[in-house]
């Protein structure tokens, strides 16, 4: 009497593989692009927050915009003041959210009010955590360059 043993051949089994691997290699490219087209809009966000909560800062402090970004983070012990404003998180505060690395540069004070800043936002591994380097400053105008840290010469977005 022969039994019959039930189960799958490893053909079905490598089959099966086959068809997972191919779904993959076509889910795959289109999941990191979403990743990397969601760090762009984020990066965006983030620096129309920061205009914002520089105009914040300047009104309610009086002293122009903020020295750096962690002025604009929590304070070391409260209350809230110029050195920090607790406006933005600590982590955002740091210069890093999203794949992407804010660099805030404030210009020179005069008469102890700073009039303008400039603001860039470069991915942490370009291709990989975002395509497009931002730039804005004082005015709020975002500016996008694909291949280089853009400056105020890049056109809006």
């Amino acid at each position: 009497m022969a039994r019959r043993h039930r189960g799958f051949s490893l053909i079905e089994l490598l089959i099966v593989v086959a068809i997972i691997l191919i779904i993959a290699a076509i889910a795959i490219p289109n999941l990191l692009r979403s990743r990397i087209a969601a760090n762009e809009a984020s990066a965006v966000q983030s620096m129309r927050t920061i205009t914002t909560v520089q105009n914040t800062y300047n009104s309610t402090y009086g002293v122009g915009y903020s020295p750096s970004l962690l002025s604009l983070g929590p304070p070391a012990a409260p209350p809230p003041g110029p050195a920090g404003a607790d406006l933005i998180d600590s982590v955002f505060a740091a210069g890093t959210k999203s794949g992407y690395i804010f660099t805030y540069v404030p210009s020179a004070a005069v008469g102890g009010i700073i009039y303008n800043y400039t603001l860039n936002a470069d991915p942490i591994t370009p291709g990989s955590t975002g395509q497009r380097h931002f730039y804005t400053d004082q005015s709020g105008v975002i500016r996008a360059n694909p291949a280089a840290t853009a400056t105020i010469a890049d056109a809006p977005i």
